[in-house]
Order: structure tokens, then sequence, then C-alpha cells
């Protein structure tokens, strides 16, 4: 393959790139060299008396988004993706991983050393069950381990009869000798302004949810929710502006936020303090025990780890595992959220309308998917305020679009190539408030297939975007509106049809998805993807997504009803578009998005992308 490494764009100015964007091109080491770091691990459990040994790929906080320091996944493996799981034993080991990188995968690891495992054939508790030796100690990392996944673990372990062990010190540290430091950000303030609601009233509100469900304290180990909760941002991830931070909040009486030394600055200080208590991170587990004993604590199930629980039963406290009750606090937007997500999609939109408008121009032009994703930052940076991506840019042109969280690097870097899809997925964080879209796009004459495909997953799209339902309805009642189309013809997808958002947070938060596994009902200001997709191996991966608001609708019965409102201001490409396969009522609908797209964006651009964007809001109908 030709040199297809980064190169300005003319007319487009080189700018700064962010760190961890440039360097998600390069390719992961660690697959080169997996045999070698799998036999020094085995050596390093042998010592420590143990057979096996969970790699989870997490931190202590089990975010999606680790700092490079706690990439010890990719470290052992090469694989980079944003989900998986691994199980090293004496003579077999295995990488687990679901549907989004069952391609990914292989194309990173070492298959001589790891046997790459779907989830969706085999879970890693029953591969447990038939691979580990009886009698046989398994080790896990008490921090990286949620309660959950303990308690998965030892069913599995107890069933193939062998023993379940922590082990508190990292095997992998002797051996990763370049690690990273950990990171130490300076935590900064949200603009009030966006917040919508002061930290103090935040505090009281989950206070009250603390009594009704009768507990004494609650353990916050997501940093998301800590950033809302105190209305604080930060740098300490990739793609998420938050500090890794702790916090305790009692049912009554101040809480405690547990920062690292230098993350707190005198201005945080300031606003902070008539507050809470500003403690350093370590005496977490010291006032944890003081303040947990004898009490009811609640430890969030998806992100607390199995440490702390023991630290807050050897206090002689209680442990209540559930919910952590700021996650569905903070996924219902406020007025000031909303209209900051409005905002930003708006600058999103002004961005991708002049860089749809320069790829049809440019496309192919000997230009390669890493051209395409630093063109589009380059857009954004002159868009707006642009503070980091949302996520690494999905990037794929031709079958590399049917990777669905295909990342690209120097060495999949391709081509654009004529009479092919391109696939682009992307995000943005700007101080307003965070976006993420996908749009699909043709180079040169699609086949009938491809108008075909994306016309059954626009349709899709488009169910969802229209749909009414009552109060409670759950966002799995809702994925089979994105699917029935594709089910008429045999066909789906394996992924979740939607995610929620965060507000200048985490572009995936829960608690509600819309997913086969999204039992939360939706309510009036949840922010969600909506994205059905079709992916056709070794040719072509469509996907479509805009961002959505829960808001109510009243149609007229006797039931309050809840709807959704695009975000996104994006046109869909019309070329892939068949209208044959389309209703009356679909093409009123993609024309009254087009009307809507252009009337928003179209008054913030130039002559010639206003041009454009006219062109390709052109009623179907």
């Amino acid at each position: 393959m030709s040199d297809l490494s980064p190169r300005p764009l003319a007319p487009f100015p080189a700018v700064p790139r962010f760190q961890a964007f440039f360097q998600s091109f390069d390719d992961p080491a660690a697959g080169e060299s997996g045999a070698a770091r799998l036999a020094l691990l085995r050596e390093a459990l042998k010592a420590r008396g143990v057979q096996g040994y969970v790699i989870p790929r997490a931190d202590a906080h089990q975010n999606e988004y680790v700092p490079p320091c706690e990439e010890r996944l990719a470290y052992l493996t090469g694989f980079t993706g944003s989900a998986g799981l691994c199980i090293v034993l004496e003579h077999a080991a295995a990488l687990f991983v679901d549907g989004r990188y069952t391609l990914q995968a292989p194309a990173q690891v070492d298959q001589s050393a790891f046997e790459i495992v779907p989830l969706a054939q085999t879970a890693p508790e029953a591969w447990i069950e038939g691979h580990l030796p009886r009698g046989a100690t398994l080790a896990f990392d008490p921090w990286r381990t949620t309660l959950d996944a303990r308690r998965k673990l030892s069913d599995a372990v107890a069933a193939a009869g062998g023993i379940l062990v922590a082990l508190e010190d990292d095997p992998l540290a002797d051996q990763w000798l370049d690690r990273p430091a950990s990171p130490a950000a300076p935590i900064r303030l949200q603009d009030p302004s966006l917040a919508g609601e002061d930290a103090s009233a935040k505090i009281a509100r989950v206070q009250t949810e603390l009594k009704r469900e009768k507990l004494d304290l609650l353990l916050v180990s997501d940093p998301h929710a800590a950033a809302w909760l105190f209305n604080i941002r930060g740098s300490d991830v990739a793609h998420t502006p938050i500090p890794l931070v702790w916090a305790l909040v009692p049912e009554s009486g101040r809480p405690a936020l547990f920062a690292a030394a230098g993350q707190v600055t005198h201005a945080v200080e300031a606003a902070l303090a008539p507050l809470c208590d500003l403690l350093p991170r370590s005496r977490l587990e010291e006032v944890l025990a003081s303040r947990g004993a004898g009490c009811c604590v609640r430890l969030d199930q998806a992100t607390a780890p199995v440490h702390l629980a023991s630290v807050v039963e050897r206090a002689g406290g209680t442990v209540s595992k559930g919910a952590d009750p700021i996650s569905l606090l903070k996924a219902v937007k406020n007025p000031a959220e909303i209209a900051g997500m409005r905002a930003a999609h708006l600058l999103d939109a002004v961005a991708l309308a002049r860089f749809l408008q320069w790829f049809d121009r440019v496309a192919p032009g000997g230009l390669s998917e890493i051209d395409m994703v630093e063109a589009l930052e380059t857009f954004r940076r002159e868009a707006g305020p642009l503070t980091d991506v949302s996520f690494p840019t999905i990037s794929g042109a031709g079958p590399n679009g049917a990777i669905v969280h295909y990342r690209v690097t120097r060495s999949t870097n391709r081509l654009l190539g004529e009479d092919e899809l391109f696939l682009l997925d992307s995000g943005a964080q700007y101080p307003q408030g965070t976006t993420d879209i996908t749009r699909t796009l043709v180079i040169g004459t699609p086949t009938p297939d491809m108008r075909r495909h994306y016309t059954l997953v626009l349709k899709g799209h488009l169910a969802v975007s229209r749909a009414v339902f009552p109060e409670g309805t759950s966002g799995a009642q809702i994925d089979p509106f994105a699917r029935q189309f594709l089910w008429a013809e045999g066909l789906d997808f394996d992924h979740g049809t939607g995610h929620g958002v965060g507000a200048g947070l985490s572009v995936h938060e829960g608690p509600a998805r819309i997913s086969k596994l999204g039992h939360v009902p939706l309510k009036a200001g949840m922010i969600l993807s909506n994205e059905p997709g079709f992916y056709l191996t070794g040719a072509y991966g469509i996907r479509i997504e805009n961002l959505v608001l829960v808001e109510p609708r009243a149609p007229g019965g006797d039931r309050p009803s809840l709807g959704f409102a695009n975000l996104t201001l994006v046109p869909y490409e019309r070329r892939l578009i068949e209208t044959a396969l389309l209703t009356d009522d679909e093409m009123v609908q993609i024309d009254t998005y087009h009307r809507e797209v252009m009337t928003a964006v179209g008054p913030h651009l130039d002559a010639e992308a206003r041009d454009w964007l006219l062109a390709a809001t052109v009623p179907l109908a």
C-alpha cells in the first residue's frame, strides 16, 4: 500500500491535533508481541500461586475511555476496542469481544496466542466453566471489577470446581515498564448558564433520593456523576471532559469530594468549599471506612469496584448494591442543558455542511480515510470552540465501513474509491454540549443493492424519529421500530439502535437506551441516538444517526405521551435514497426534516456551502 500518512488539506491550514486523537492513527504494537507479553504474565501469575487471571478493559471507575495508564487489555493483546475482556489460563487465553469488534479484533491480535471469542456465541462465564481446571485458582483485580462481575465470575469458577481470589497487586505492572503516569489535570468549573442548576440544589435532590431509598451514604464512583453533581469538568481522559474523582454523599450533611493532588485550583476550591469537603484522593478508603461504619452505603452496581465494597464491609457497614440515583437525574436534561445541546448541534451542523460540500468537490481525488478525519476536525475547529472529539472518528471506506466500530490506523488507512460507500461516524465536545452523528455517503454511482439497503435503514431511522408512545415506554419497546424493514427482508444489525448522550459529558450515557436490553422507561428531557445500520462484510457498511430529544406529545388520547425531536441538522444522502421504497408519509417526513435543516443552518454558511445545502435538501416529493 502506498504511503497514506496524514497531510494538510489545502486550502485549510494545518491545525494542532488533540494528542490522543492523533495517536489514534498509530497501530498498536502489542499485537506483534502478544505471545511474549502473555508468557511474561503467566510467569508473574505462577509466582503468585494462581493459575489464571481476568483482564477487563476497565479502570477503577469503569469508564468507557480510560487513561493511557489503564489500557492494560490493549497492552497485553493489541486490541484497542472500547469494550473487551481477556482470560488467561496456564494453557489457554481468550479475548472476548462483542458484535462491534468481531472484524477489528482479528486484525489487531496475535491469534497464535489469543483465541478471539465473540460474546454472542460464548459468554466468559461459560468459557471459564469449560476451560478452568478443577482445583485451579482464578484471580481478578478488585479495583477494576464490579460486584456484578465478581458474582458472575464466582458462579462460573464454582461450577468449574475452581477457586476465585482477589489479587490486590497488578501482575502486569512489573513488565509494563513504559506505563504512562496517572492523570491529574486541573478541575474546572462548568459555566452556570450551561449547568442550569446550582450544585447545592443537585446535592439536595440526591439526598432526597437517598432518604427515599433509606440509604445513609452514597459512594459516587462514576466521575460523570460527580462532574454533573458538582458542576465541574476536567480532562483526565480523552473525549470526555471529566476529572477522575470520587465522592461521598451522606443522606444529610456535607458531601466529600476526593481529587488528586494539584487538581483543585483556588477558583474551584472557592466555589466548592461551601458545598463539600475537598480531600485528597489518597484518603478515600479511610474516610469511606469512617463514614460507612454501621451505615447502609449505596455502591453503584455498574461502576463501583469490589475493593471499595470490601472497605465498607470491613468497617461494619452494609453494602446496598444498586443504581447510583445520580444516573437517572443526570439523564433528564434541564432547559439550560437542552439549549446548550441545541447550540452545539447547530455549530456541528455548520461544520458538517461545509465538510460535505468540500467532500462532494474533492472525493475521491486520491484522499484517504485519515484525510477525512483530519478535514472534519478542521471544519469543526473553524465552526466553533471545539474542545475535543467525543470519540475516535469512525471513517470507513468501502469494506472498512462494514466494521461497525472501525478505527483507522496508518496500516489500515484506505483511499476512497469510485462507486463505493463511505461511512463517517463522528462527534464533538463543545463547551455548549456533545454531538454524535453518522452519515453514509456515496462516491460515484451506487449499486441498486446499496440504494435498497440504505433506504431500508433510513426507513427504520425515520420510524423511530416519528414514533409517539405512552409514558413508561422503554427503549426495548422502541428498538423494533428501527429493525422492522430489515427484518422483513431477513436482515438485521448487531448493535443497539440508540444510546443515551450526556450534556457536555459522555457521548455514551446511561441508564436509558434504545436496544433489546433497554428496559429503563424513557423520560422527557432524555437525549438518545437513533442509529440503525446494515453491514455487508467485505463490501460496505451503512449507518444513519441523529441525536433525538425525548419530549412530550399530545396525540389526543387519554394517556400522556412522548416523542422524539431531532437535534442533528444534517441532510441525508439523497443519492442513496430509493424513493420507490418510501411511502408518501416518509417522503414528506424527509422533506420536512430537510426544510428544517436548511432554515436553521443555511444562514450560517457562506454562499458556496449554502448552495450545496440547498441542493442537498431539495424536496423528494
